[in-house]
């Protein structure tokens, strides 16, 4: 499960005090909730079918989709369904070609997602050798599912945003600049994402 309320306020708490801007930032917008997914083959189906669309697209998708194949928490059930049955649901050529591949790598044993590998870059690697998992998709899961305190999603826009503004930032970092910038938040970087994205979502609410 992901980070806990209370691991994620004491992460905060711990970057408050390395960094003023993270202590002005809870000043201004309290602490987030937390934010957690059940580990497992469902989350990693529902992160695919998410990709580009909106949240009630993707609701309907699923929707379709377990009235078609049956209970999605089984990967067999995606892996038997035929191309016709995956694309009827909704899913363009390229996700139904995605969550057969997710599915295919869970069913034959090569993705164990009950035993990732401890190392976060070697779990990131893991996952990303799944057709349609890419860094950003495996370190969401990697914080949100399997609750790792240090996981650090730099290529996510809003992240980089609102760590570019906590910080005083003229423009938006780049990934590359922002992993560099992250380096001293370690071992708490998971829960500076969380609560740029809270942060984020009170800055947008105020304007």
């Amino acid at each position: 499960m992901g980070l806990t309320a209370e691991a994620l306020r004491a992460g905060i708490d711990a970057l408050a005090a390395r960094e003023p801007a993270f202590a002005a930032g809870v000043a201004r917008a309290g602490y987030p909730e937390p934010r957690i997914r059940e580990r497992g083959y469902e989350t990693l189906l529902r992160t695919i079918i998410g990709q580009q669309v909106s949240v009630a697209a993707a609701a309907s998708i699923w929707k379709k989709l377990e009235a078609g194949v049956g209970d999605l928490t089984q990967p067999a059930n995606v892996a038997a369904a035929s191309d016709e049955t995956l694309r009827a649901a909704g899913l363009s050529r390229q996700k139904a070609s995605y969550a057969r591949s997710l599915a295919d790598e869970v069913t034959s044993g090569r993705l164990d997602l009950g035993n990732l590998p401890a190392g976060d870059e070697e779990a990131i690697a893991a996952l990303t050798r799944i057709k349609g998992i890419g860094r950003w998709s495996a370190e969401i899961y990697l914080l949100f599912a399997e609750g790792r305190p240090d996981v650090w999603p730099a290529g996510d826009l809003a992240v980089q945003i609102e760590i570019g503004r906590l910080l005083g930032h003229a423009e938006r970092p780049s990934e590359k600049q922002l992993r560099v910038l992250a380096e001293g938040w370690s071992p708490y970087r998971g829960a500076a994402a969380i609560f740029a994205w809270h942060h984020y979502k009170v800055d947008m609410d105020v304007i």
